[in-house]
């Protein structure tokens, strides 16, 4: 039987966004300041959502099994923490970039940047690999699927309501389409209707319509067979 993998659909979007962030780099003038000011929003959404990320597992995850694996515990805290030196030092890039002047500056903060974003992919990709392997394995064996449900939905309800779209965007854009389409069932099932319409628009807006057209035929035809 497939457990409840309470970091899937989180990581998923949250790799979706480091993938995407770092292809824009790679083809990001620096010299251009529109497409610059874009690249570098973007790196600083990053940063938003891994820091909110993190927090969220040290407040709601990590306690969860520091009575059974004190020392599993420590060790991801201690990656959390070399987790925040590496996004300060992209914050402290992010800043000096904004106050280079010449085209030259700004080439070569580019290029640092895109380095230390590479570092900071690769670190976080590594991470979150072994949470789902490390610390599932764990969860799984002290509490059932439905507990760690009830601890996704505490989680939902601390999260900071304006980086809940933008974590919706980016979960849109990694998750496969069957995986989309039992969201939004679930949002359909359990949550007001102008919340549903709300998921829609979103994946109106941020899918192509090959992908759109596919869920939506699934989701009628479930319509039609609920019914």
């Amino acid at each position: 039987m497939q457990r409840y993998n309470i970091f899937y659909q989180v990581h998923k979007g949250l790799r979706a966004l480091l993938y995407n962030t770092m292809m824009k780099l790679q083809q990001t003038d620096f010299t251009n300041e529109k497409d610059a000011a874009a690249v570098t929003a973007q790196v600083a959404t990053v940063l938003q959502l891994f820091d909110a990320h993190a927090h969220t597992e040290d407040n709601f995850v990590l306690p969860e099994i520091t009575a059974f694996e004190p020392s599993v515990v420590a060790l991801f805290e201690n990656e959390h923490v070399l987790d925040l030196k590496l996004s300060t030092g992209l914050s402290d890039m992010l800043k000096a970039f904004s106050l280079c002047q010449s085209d030259e500056a700004k080439q070569d903060i580019g290029r640092k940047l895109e380095h230390a974003v590479a570092a900071f992919m690769n670190f976080n990709l590594a991470h979150m690999a072994k949470e789902e392997d490390v610390l599932n394995t764990i969860l799984w064996r002290y509490y059932t699927d439905e507990q760690l449900h009830q601890v996704t939905l505490r989680i939902l309800a601390h999260v900071d309501p304006a980086l809940m779209p933008i974590y919706n965007k980016w979960m849109m854009h990694g998750l496969s389409n069957s995986e989309i389409k039992q969201w939004l069932l679930q949002v359909k099932n359990n949550a007001p209707d102008f919340v549903f319409r709300s998921m829609m628009d979103l994946a109106a807006a941020e899918l192509p319509v090959s992908r759109l057209s596919v869920i939506q035929a699934e989701l009628s035809e479930g319509a039609m067979l609920a019914a």
